[in-house]
């Protein structure tokens, strides 16, 4: 998710902030050996780990030019059945409103019913900013109503203690997200300062925005290993540029084969969230070609 937004700063204005990408084609692909030169040619080790605990997800950000009822039903579509929500969708159907900490119970139970309907469950919610204690109390509520098992986040330094301590007190780990620079948490660096002396608060693991900021996602995720609650899936048309497109998952920068054999071998158990940020009136096939294709992935890390 391109955005480092308070939870009620507008998500337009971050998009644009970041450079949100309309579609690219994968022709425009460039630099792709400063990722994939150092381990796109070793095998795929099957010989350690699981992938028993993946969980294949989709962020809602992928879907933001729809409603949250009409995205669910996109996510439906291509079979996925973990999402990860995010702050201000609007809820469409005959719920009013948009996604939030605000919802009444009339609507969250609304929404319970729709989930449970699609046999969709909502796994995650970010990527959020919380300003103060009293709007991380409010998420970690809507959290536990809504059966979460992380929240996404980039919080803010000075409130490290408070995130762990209530996120200890709910049951609910909080991972950091890396956006690109100059966001403090650009770098794994950066995530293990924060993590450091808080149990209660890992990563999210972004592997496009690493790409951005010029670092080899699988690096990075050894960096963070035993760290990792949840993943973002997205890919690039160019390492090193904190602007570039999105692309495809596999027609880009990042080198997945070896990202999700870092995975295994780290006996990962979470969700990992497709996050298309391109294409984004027509990116369904998009997101079902990244569900086969990991699904491809996988077999072969059996």
């Amino acid at each position: 998710m391109k955005r480092f937004a308070s939870i009620f700063f507008p998500l337009w204005v971050v998009c644009i902030a970041y450079g949100c990408n309309g579609s690219q084609s994968p022709s425009a692909i460039t630099d792709t050996s400063a990722v994939k030169s150092d381990s796109s040619s070793a095998k795929l080790d099957s010989s350690s780990g699981s992938t028993a605990g993946f969980k294949l997800g989709v962020q809602m950000w992928t879907f933001r030019m729809f409603s949250f009822s009409d995205a669910l039903d996109k996510v439906d579509s291509s079979g996925i059945k973990n999402i990860e929500a995010f702050i201000g969708q609007k809820l469409g159907g005959d719920m009013q409103g948009s996604y939030g900490l605000d919802m009444s119970k009339e609507t969250r139970d609304k929404l319970k019913n729709l989930l449970q309907k699609k046999g969709i469950r909502i796994v995650a919610m970010g990527v959020i900013v919380p300003k103060n204690k009293q709007e991380w109390i409010k998420t970690f509520e809507l959290a536990r109503d809504l059966g979460l098992s992380y929240i996404t986040a980039e919080p803010i330094k000075t409130q490290w203690d408070i995130v762990d301590s209530l996120a200890g007190v709910y049951g609910i780990p909080v991972a950091i997200h890396d956006h690109p620079k100059p966001n403090m948490y650009w770098s794994p660096d950066s995530v293990l300062a924060a993590i450091q002396g808080h149990s209660h608060i890992g990563s999210c693991a972004d592997v496009g925005h690493w790409a951005r900021n010029g670092l080899n996602p699988v690096d990075c995720l050894k960096k963070l290993q035993g760290h990792i609650i949840g993943v973002h899936l997205k890919d690039i048309v160019k390492f090193g540029d904190t602007h570039a497109a999105d692309t495809v998952v596999s027609r880009g920068v990042v080198d997945f084969p070896a990202v999700l054999a870092e995975l295994k071998r780290q006996n990962f158990k979470g969700m990992l969230s497709i996050e298309h940020e391109s294409n984004w009136y027509h990116n369904l096939p998009d997101v079902i070609f990244t569900r086969n294709y990991y699904d491809s992935l996988v077999q072969k890390l059996q």
